[in-house]
């Protein structure tokens, strides 16, 4: 049987950060209850009929890795969300070592609920820190207390959580690198086994977009963010996390598989409310509104707004995006000489691997993950 990921869209946050262009909504924005315990089990209900759907679409398949992102995941109760790892595991044959992964906001859960996580099926969770540094999260419109950050993190490790993630984000208009580096020192110092950082990008559609394009916010230079990079590739280096993705180092053995199965190109399922999905080569979304998606999902258990084939070509780039961002690199010799003709340059300035090279992969060395983008465009000229 082939594999096939999960992931679970939860699209209701209490409120929205200036930055998050993700599909997500506030109790205020639908009109519901700041309680969302009923919209919970309603909301669980119809990810559960799409399941159903999902079946009869994929046939029977090995669930390595469940996912449940948003949003904030534990907004919802947490029996609810164990439904849909139980409906999963009914539908599909769950992996014996399956990682069970959920988001987490500090400010949204406590010992119990935790707890309670663990229960349900979770074996992973990964916390959105962002920053340690007041003024940084509230220019991030983030609303949760930094010293909670350690309190939830404790928490989960003492009710059995073994793989702690916490997310990252540097490039904030008005963090210096001072106020990075205490980011970096205070996630260092968390009982955690894997570390996400991002830098800020500025979408447009946001408040933050709007801010800028108005001139009320300035954003730090590449280069600034450069150095944010290299500061924090080098912390967590020496505090034994290893890199293994642009953006991503963990303690060993502690990587997320559900990540790496989008990066490698494997096949995934998105259950909810504009969810993507991936398999065999096709990709499709659902409807975005929570409101559609129910619509829909009562009609025919069929969500899904749109689908596009992928070309060869169009896979052939996709996979040259997603892989050189990985430690593990690309094959030399899977590149044609044409997409291969750049790289000795890329080499001599010290953008790959000489070690590497000779093995004859293509890895980025630290300075050139930096230039990713632009080594994959000369790849695929």
């Amino acid at each position: 049987m082939s594999n096939l990921a999960f992931y679970v869209h939860i699209p209701y946050c209490v409120r929205r950060c200036g930055y998050c262009d993700f599909n997500t909504y506030t109790p205020a924005e639908l009109s519901i209850s700041n309680d969302l315990s009923e919209t919970s089990r309603s909301y669980i209900d119809l990810l559960i009929k799409e399941l159903e759907f999902a079946r009869e679409t994929t046939g029977l398949a090995v669930v390595p890795t469940i996912f449940f992102g948003g949003g904030t995941p534990t907004l919802m109760e947490s029996a609810d969300l164990g439904r849909v790892i139980s409906a999963i595991s009914d539908h599909y044959e769950l992996s014996p070592d399956a990682e069970i992964t959920t988001e987490a906001n500090p400010d949204t859960v406590t010992k119990e609920k935790l707890a309670s996580l663990r229960e349900a099926g979770f074996n992973r969770i990964s916390f959105g820190m962002q920053s340690a540094v007041p003024h940084v999260l509230k220019s991030l419109d983030r609303t949760h207390n930094p010293e909670n950050v350690l309190k939830a993190t404790t928490w989960a490790r003492e009710v059995g959580f073994n793989e702690v993630s916490v997310d990252l984000i540097y490039g904030t208009s008005g963090e210096s690198l001072a106020d990075w580096e205490l980011t970096i020192d205070t996630a260092l110092s968390l009982p955690i086994s894997h570390i996400s950082a991002y830098a800020l990008i500025v979408e447009s559609g946001t408040k933050l977009g709007a801010q800028v394009k108005r001139g009320e916010v300035t954003m730090p230079d590449d280069d600034e963010t450069a150095d944010k990079y290299l500061l924090a590739d080098e912390k967590f280096i020496q505090a034994g996390f290893d890199w293994y993705e642009l953006s991503n180092w963990s303690k060993k053995g502690s990587e997320c598989r559900h990540n790496l199965a989008y990066w490698n190109g494997d096949n995934w399922w998105g259950l909810g409310a504009g969810a993507h999905s991936h398999v065999d080569g096709r990709r499709f979304w659902n409807v975005k509104h929570p409101a559609a998606y129910t619509q829909k999902v009562i009609e025919s258990g069929n969500p899904i707004h749109d689908q596009e084939l992928l070309t060869r070509d169009e896979a052939r780039s996709e996979e040259i995006m997603l892989q050189i961002r990985l430690a593990t690199g690309l094959s030399l010799s899977a590149l044609s000489e044409s997409e291969a003709k750049s790289l000795p340059t890329f080499l001599a300035e010290g953008y790959l691997l000489p070690s590497a090279w000779e093995n004859g992969q293509v890895v980025l060395s630290k300075t050139g993950r930096l230039m990713a983008d632009r080594i994959v465009r000369e790849i695929l000229v």
